[in-house]
């Protein structure tokens, strides 16, 4: 007789159909899972490839339209993998994905990493692999959006049905950005060690595999501190998984400590050579600002930049500050070996940036702009912004009066060493608790006695505008410089210095200011670009700036009146009388210690140059000659200018003409004194 089979208890059977249904449903969410993932394969086609991946140049024109540079993804040049070294190969292998000629094209792991900083409101990583990789630079957006990184999944799942390993790996290693502007190892490896692919040892590849990381910072690794601890870090982690992966033996892994990582050599743009890499930089970083144009467009090229820069100028102003400069160079004097200069010339009328002069050249290792720097104190060129202030606001010759008008006439204590009193009628003093008053010094510590505001402007003597400024006040003659063109962060603090010209103003600056003077007082700030295309469309956002009248026309023309007095036979700029035209400038520095200047100009044109060398006794910087910006300086920018304007007719300077005699302004007050005593 069978056995008979006992059924569970009726609680034990409610469990049982519980548990089938519940493996049921999983079973049947599991087929449904598995279909959809089906059906999107089979729907899910592989794409053309992005037109990204054709790596255009971005293409700079000079204002006459000819190319000025080709810059960008040009530097792009495909490789076949057996032109990639094998130890180079596993380089990259051990930094992104060892397991690359045995995988699916996924990673299954960092899919799920994926997942969860997503669902934990993280950015969203890519947890890649190399076919991954190649995926996204090949076929998709740089986007980290949960839709693409499905798609990217996808395709790379059906890239790895259709193309081999070795196809798949060329091409991510042909699409990979490195920094330096650099697609492509081939490019990389031009670009950091200047050599082709055939010939990298595998330390730089190492290395190479870990900028695909984070480029925009290795890319700097040579001159950024930052960049090259995070840069050696990585590099280690890539030759230990060498290592681990069986690519490299313990032993030939000892032969690679910090000691020999493998720093590229300096960053240096391709064809951007003499001045074309300092209008390249503006031109790029105006465009940036104004077009909203990102680091990663600008990488993908197709940009077409059409700038200000007029090819000639360019040329004749570096030939006139390079004559000048071999001129001022003494090879018997140890400092004057690190001479450096900048220019900078705008039309006053356009705003538009002309010419520079940046230094010798990237090419050169001078990465450095001059012509854009804000490191160089104006000195003695800030007189006429003083004078602007003075004029259009007044000055408060005695505390607790109104302001009253001042005139080029106007007479200030021009002594050596004298005390400049403040706002309240008392004698300023230095910081410090027992700290004397300030005494303000000339240029050559020369006394000139009492002397006219025009008097002291076309000789460069400094007390009297810096009392002149306290005078006025700070914040008429900063809101005046502000006006005029001067950048705001550039402005030093209130002070006596300040008067004295400490703050540090560009040479493209200082020549858009002193253009201020030449166009009626209308202020048009200096910019670089005009058109910018992309696919054949005109990009937004650069319209030319509005002018804006800085201070009123009478004020500039009578400053432009006195600059042009400073250009005299009597004046520091002497040396500019040569130029048989209309002409205004002013020499200028106000230290020993400080650059030589000599910002002027002409019809149509606006020029600013200054020269320095490296002191190697005191620190900062030092004049190159002995007569306060009046020598090399103003030479360079009488060569230059003579050059520019020459068949050009001589027009004369904005209310220059019936000004060029002593009378003060309308309204003003007759020449006055100003009290060498204490004041009460």
């Amino acid at each position: 007789m069978p056995e008979r089979i006992v059924p569970p208890p009726r609680k034990g059977r409610r469990l049982w159909r519980w548990l089938k249904r519940l493996l049921a449903g999983l079973l049947f969410l599991f087929g449904v899972l598995a279909g959809l993932v089906w059906y999107a394969y089979e729907t899910t086609a592989i794409p053309a490839p992005n037109p990204s991946t054709l790596q255009q140049s971005n293409v700079y024109y000079w204002s006459d339209g000819s190319v000025m540079a080709t810059h960008g993804s040009v530097n792009r040049v495909n490789i076949t993998l057996d032109q990639v070294p094998s130890p180079v190969q596993r380089d990259f292998l051990a930094a992104e994905n060892a397991d690359f000629y045995h995988d699916s094209g996924v990673d299954p792991t960092g899919i799920v990493r994926s997942l969860v900083n997503m669902v934990q409101g993280r950015q969203l990583q890519s947890g890649s692999t190399i076919t991954q990789q190649f995926v996204k630079n090949s076929y998709l957006s740089q986007r980290p959006t949960i839709g693409r990184k499905l798609q990217e999944l996808l395709i790379a799942v059906k890239i790895g049905d259709v193309y081999s390993k070795q196809q798949i790996l060329t091409g991510y290693l042909n699409t990979s950005y490195f920094g330096r502007d650099a697609y492509g190892l081939d490019a990389a490896a031009r670009a950091y060690y200047g050599t082709g692919t055939g010939d990298l040892t595998v330390s730089q590849g190492a290395f190479l595999a870990a900028t695909v990381n984070e480029p925009s910072l290795y890319q700097n690794v040579d001159s950024d501190a930052r960049a090259r601890v995070k840069a050696v870090a990585r590099w280690h982690y890539v030759l230990d998984r060498m290592v681990k992966d069986g690519w490299m033996t313990a032993a030939e892994r000892a032969r690679y400590p910090d000691s020999a990582f493998p720093t590229p050599r300096p960053w240096t743009r391709a064809a951007l050579t003499g001045q074309t890499g300092y209008l390249y930089q503006l031109a790029t970083d105006y465009a940036q600002q104004h077009a909203g144009i990102t680091d990663q467009q600008l990488a993908h090229g197709g940009y077409h930049i059409y700038t200000t820069f007029d090819r000639t100028l360019t040329g004749e102003l570096a030939a006139a500050v390079t004559k000048e400069m071999s001129s001022a160079a003494d090879p018997k004097d140890r400092k004057n070996l690190s001479l450096q200069a900048g220019a900078a010339s705008v039309d006053p009328t356009t705003g538009r940036i002309l010419a520079v002069y940046g230094g010798p050249g990237w090419d050169k290792g001078a990465y450095n702009d001059i012509a854009d720097s804000a490191g160089l104190q104006a000195g003695s060129t800030f007189q006429p912004v003083v004078l602007a202030a003075a004029l259009t606001h007044g000055a408060v010759r005695k505390p607790g009066t109104a302001a009253s008008a001042v005139s080029p006439d106007s007479v200030f204590d021009g002594d050596n060493d004298i005390e400049i009193y403040g706002p309240n009628g008392f004698p300023l003093r230095k910081p410090g608790k027992n700290a004397g008053p300030v005494l303000e010094q000339n240029d050559r510590y020369t006394s000139w006695g009492e002397i006219t505001l025009r008097s002291a402007l076309q000789h460069s003597v400094v007390t009297p505008y810096v009392q002149l400024g306290e005078d006025v006040g700070y914040p008429a003659v900063k809101g005046t410089a502000e006006a005029l063109g001067a950048l705001s962060g550039s402005l030093a603090s209130d002070s006596a210095d300040f008067y004295a010209g400490s703050s540090t103003i560009s040479p493209i600056r200082l020549a858009s200011m002193y253009g201020t003077f030449a166009d009626h007082g209308l202020h048009i700030a200096p910019y670089s670009v005009t058109r910018i295309t992309y696919d054949g469309l005109t990009l937004g956002g650069l319209t030319p700036p509005t002018p804006v009248q800085a201070v009123p026309p009478a004020v500039s023309g009578l400053v432009t009146s006195l600059l042009g007095e400073a250009t005299t036979k009597d004046g520091t700029g002497r040396r500019a009388a040569p130029l048989q035209r209309f002409k205004a400038g002013k020499t200028g520095t106000d230290d020993p210690y400080h650059p030589d200047w000599f910002v002027g100009y002409a019809d149509g044109l606006a020029t600013a140059v200054t020269m320095f060398t490296t002191d190697t006794i005191h620190p900062g910087l030092s004049p190159v000659g002995a007569d306060t910006g009046s020598d090399f300086p103003t030479e360079a920018w009488t060569a230059f200018t003579t050059r520019a304007l020459q068949g050009k007719p001589d027009l004369p300077l904005a209310g220059s003409a019936p000004l060029a005699g002593s009378a003060p302004l309308a309204g003003s007050a007759p020449p006055t004194a100003v009290p060498t005593s204490p004041r009460p």
